[in-house]
């Protein structure tokens, strides 16, 4: 018998109780629905956060004063300041895969424009930090960056800040007030968007570090050559390790810290937060793979019963086609036929009814979703499997009947 004779005689047999094979489809159907949603809204988060972390500078490494603790004593946020100016340059002479360093100093103000004015913080910053965080400009010259530095009263303005002061009006060359002290405006930064830290990056003006230090820290009682932080980046992730051990190496050194003594300052670059990702990734795709393969099995064991129900009602039917020439594989390849439609079916609807809720979900729930055709695919292989291994026991089972025997059923 050819293979689409097996297929019209499988299709003419399901029509026959196409509501018991409709139903019987459902737990395929809900499974691959499922995964194709949460797979697909996984992706999409995965991207969203893997463009976060990009944002934020990958090869980024920061060091902090540690403010938390001093020996047995709490200390408060900015009550200490360990970093200094001699630091930046000691890691900038010492540590050659530190390719960019940059001083960091910051602070809270209101910036004032004619008529307009608006809180935000500020960052007195050096030519290297625009390069570590990839900032760009949407306008103004890019070479201004280079010149970033020394005691211009100068501003490059985060996106928020521009269209909060200048609306749709070119900035460039206007002059703003940050507190009491007039700046040129010479560059906007492209927009960053949210931080990893729910943040607006794009909430602040850049300032010179000298000129932040001089003109704007006047009344925060800075020390003399400290500052706030120090931000460097490594040409590559894999230099990452060795120049954030390297910093410690230095650190320790230059601040004259004991063997066993506590550290001053703090080293962090976005490992830690790499690693989170990795390790939320790898627990929802297991979380996925269980909830599909839980909804398929149940989706199968379905198939089982309806094709063994299916067997047994239909026992007289195989004597006779039995009787009449058809050899137990043909029987076999029937009842088999049956499954993977029932499977591939469920499994064509389960995909469709994904598809429209993963993009209900990016719709309506604004998640980020990522509809890709190697999820598709392989639920459509998934579906296949599951109707040729749950089908199989009882195509065997029909295949194996004794023609005789069967002829004499009375179902």
């Amino acid at each position: 018998m050819r293979f689409r004779d097996i297929l019209y005689m499988a299709l003419f047999a399901l029509r026959g109780n196409w509501l018991r094979s409709t139903l019987t489809a459902l737990g395929v159907i809900i499974g691959i629905a499922a995964v194709i949603v949460m797979v697909s809204v996984g992706q999409g988060t995965q991207a969203q956060l893997d463009q976060t972390i990009s944002r934020l500078g990958s090869n980024r490494i920061d060091v902090m004063p540690n403010w938390g603790r001093q020996g047995a004593v709490r200390m408060g946020a900015g009550s200490i300041f360990s970093l200094t100016m001699d630091d930046v340059e000691a890691i900038r002479e010492r540590i050659p895969e530190a390719r960019f360093v940059s001083a960091t100093v910051r602070g809270g103000a209101q910036v004032i424009q004619a008529e307009q004015n608006w809180s935000t913080q500020w960052q007195g910053v050096q030519p290297d930090f625009f390069r570590i965080l990839d900032w760009t400009l949407s306008a103004g010259d890019e070479g201004e960056l280079a010149g970033f530095d020394g005691t211009d009263t100068v501003v490059v303005l985060g996106q928020t800040v521009r269209e909060k002061l200048f609306g749709e009006d070119d900035p460039i060359g206007a002059t703003i007030r940050i507190g009491r002290v007039p700046f040129t405006v010479v560059g906007v930064a492209n927009p960053k968007g949210q931080s990893g830290w729910g943040g607006d990056q794009d909430d602040t003006v850049f300032v010179p570090l000298d000129t932040a230090r001089r003109r704007l820290m006047g009344q925060m009682q800075l020390p003399p050559g400290t500052v706030q932080g120090i931000v460097v980046g490594t040409a590559s992730s894999k230099d990452m390790a060795k120049v954030e051990a390297d910093l410690n190496a230095v650190l320790k050194e230059t601040h004259k810290i004991p063997p066993g003594g506590e550290d001053d300052f703090i080293v962090r670059n976005l490992t830690q937060l790499v690693s989170a990702r990795n390790e939320t990734t790898r627990l929802m795709s297991m979380l996925l793979g269980a909830v599909a393969g839980i909804s398929l099995v149940v989706g199968g064991i379905g198939i089982m019963n309806i094709m063994l129900v299916s067997v047994t009602e239909r026992i007289r039917e195989i004597g006779l086609r039995m009787a009449v020439g058809a050899g137990p594989k043909e029987i076999q390849r029937q009842f088999l036929a049956e499954a993977m439609m029932i499977s591939l079916g469920g499994g064509i609807i389960g995909i469709a009814i994904g598809i429209a809720g993963a993009l209900l979900a990016g719709r309506i729930g604004a998640l980020p979703v990522e509809l890709s055709f190697e999820v598709i695919a392989l639920a459509t292989g998934f579906a296949v499997a599951t109707g040729l291994f749950f089908g199989y026991y009882p195509a065997r089972k029909a295949a194996q009947l004794d023609p005789i025997e069967a002829l004499r059923h009375q179902g």
